[in-house]
Order: C-alpha cells, then structure tokens, then sequence
C-alpha cells in the first residue's frame, strides 16, 4: 500500500471477481485536427445523429484528457483523447466523511474528508472510508468487496482511490510508478519558505514510537522526494502546491519540518499554530491511466475553504 497512515489493517481474502458478459466499452478516439466538440462527435460518430450525441453530452459520457466534458462547443487540438463512455457517469454520491467522485465497475474515486480514517485498526473499524464504501458496494450485491489501493492520514482531507476487485488493486500497486500522472498536494505552512520553488530529498524512517524521521545518510531510510511552489501568502502564512516524487509515510509532513516551514495544525511534526482547527494537508489532484481502459483519468478535490480564509 502507499502513502501515509499511522494504522494498518488486512482485508479478508476476497471473493472472486465475475465479469459481466457481453459488456460495452468505453471507446477513444484522438484528435487530428482543431475542432469543436460537437462538429468533432459528429464526423466520428457516423451511427449517431446530433440529438443521441447531445445526450452524450447531458449524460456525462463524454470525457476530454479524462475530464467530464458537456460543452458542446468546447475547442480541441490535434493530438487529445476524447472518451465515449458506455455508461452514465455515476451521480454523485455523499456519505458523513466522504463524497464520491466517480464509480466504474473497477474503481470508486473519492473526496475523503479530513477526521476520518483511511481504513480500519484494531481500536476503530467503523466509520472508515472503508467501512464507509464497502457497506455502500454492498447495497447492490452483499457479495461485492472493496480494496483500498493507497492511503491518506486521518487529517488530510482529498481524493483517494479504492479498487473493486483484488485483481485491480494489484495492478495499480505494482504499477503505481508508471499509472499514476500526477499526484498534487496543496499545504497550508507556518512562515513562507526561501527560495518559494525547491526540490527536498532525504531518507525517511519511522521510529518505535511511529514518529518518521529524516535524514541525509541512505543507510538509515527510503528515498523520498517532494517538489514544492508557494503559491500564495498572507498573515504569516503560505499555501504551498506538492507534488510527489515518491510516497512515504508522513511524506510531506517531515518534509514541511525539515524546511522550518512545518503544515499548520501538525503539532506532532512542528507546528506551533492551528488556525483552521485541523492538519493543513489536502490531496488536490490525482491523475493516472485507468488499469483496465487504459483512459486517462483526473480527479480534482477543490481546496477547502478554510485554507483560503486564513490567506485573506
């Protein structure tokens, strides 16, 4: 598993995965020359008329680089990937911790909420996002399991992904370097770093006492490599944008400390303030290439507004 969470927990040995028959599929068709969307679905897709496209549209079945498109209108360039999905994209979903982004028959993406745990430890099974999802696969077919891929702390809040099969989770954890396109954090920090764009790379490893520490001497850890850039700053404050090299645990948060700009609200790695009530660390963007479609995918969790208020 990747990414950061103090907890562990293992699945029970999951069902086997049946595959509907005769299933459609999604179908992907790149852009020659510039065009207009509609004009472009209309020389493409010779079997529909204008009004079966125009529900495409509506129906959120018409995705640009992996981004949901309904603007008919909308200008293209040579070299993009257009999406027809098969099926209506899922409404969105909302549970007390977490909102779903989008739900295929591999994938559930979500919005986890900060205050709620990834998935379940031997002091707290319920309410996890995993306890959380799998009681909601399971409306549809009892026998319908979940399988988390990577992990969130507690307190960060941000998208989050979840297989539908253990065959899917295998394939995006021993792929995870070459799917995943990007992974962007944003973080709200104490002071405001110098220079306000750097690399930061050191050897992280946990203690007994499960605090991660960092280092300069390979011997000691794992490589971890975080790139940031401040992108705004008031009050004593500074929003800085991620992006993740690699994904250890407690990544970002040791990384924050070792430049004596520490996330606010992260006590236990430094800060000495918290003005929004909770650890300034929120997963904003994840990008990759679907393991069974191979369609390029992007979810995006807006920054929380209590972020933005402390900056203003």
């Amino acid at each position: 598993m990747f990414e950061d969470e103090e907890d562990d927990y293992t699945p029970e040995k999951p069902e086997r995965e049946h595959r509907p028959r005769g299933q459609r599929t999604d179908q992907q068709l790149t852009v020659k020359e510039p065009a207009e969307l509609m004009a472009f679905l209309i020389a493409s897709l010779p079997h529909k008329n204008r009004n079966n496209i125009k529900s495409l549209l509506s129906n959120q079945q018409i995705k640009i680089d992996g981004r949901i498109s309904s603007q008919f209108n909308q200008p293209l360039r040579p070299g993009q990937i257009v999406t027809v999905s098969a099926a209506r994209a899922p409404r969105t979903a909302q549970f007390r911790g977490l909102t779903i982004l989008y739900e295929d028959q591999h994938l559930i993406i979500i919005n986890k909420q900060a205050g709620i745990l990834s998935m379940g430890t031997e002091k707290q099974r319920d309410h996890t996002a995993y306890s959380i999802l799998s009681s909601y696969v399971k409306t549809e077919n009892p026998k319908n399991r979940i399988f988390i891929v990577h992990r969130l702390d507690r307190e960060t809040s941000g998208v989050m992904m979840f297989a539908r099969s253990e065959r899917v989770q295998r394939l995006m954890q021993e792929s995870w370097n070459e799917t995943i396109r990007q992974r962007t954090y944003v973080a709200l920090v104490e002071g405001v770093p110098s220079p306000e764009q750097g690399k930061i790379e050191s050897y992280l490893h946990e203690s007994k006492a499960l605090i991660v520490y960092s280092s300069q001497n390979p011997d000691t850890g794992q490589l971890a490599i975080t790139n940031y850039k401040v992108v705004r700053a008031a009050n004593g404050y500074a929003l800085l944008e991620l992006e993740l090299e690699t994904g250890r645990k407690n990544q970002i948060r040791v990384h924050m400390q070792d430049i004596k700009h520490p996330i606010a609200g992260d006590s236990k790695y430094g800060a000495e303030s918290d003005p929004i009530g909770r650890l300034g660390l929120h997963a904003e963007v994840l990008a990759f290439e679907h393991p069974i479609t191979k369609a390029p995918m992007r979810f995006d969790a807006p920054i929380p507004k209590g972020f933005l208020a402390v900056l203003k």
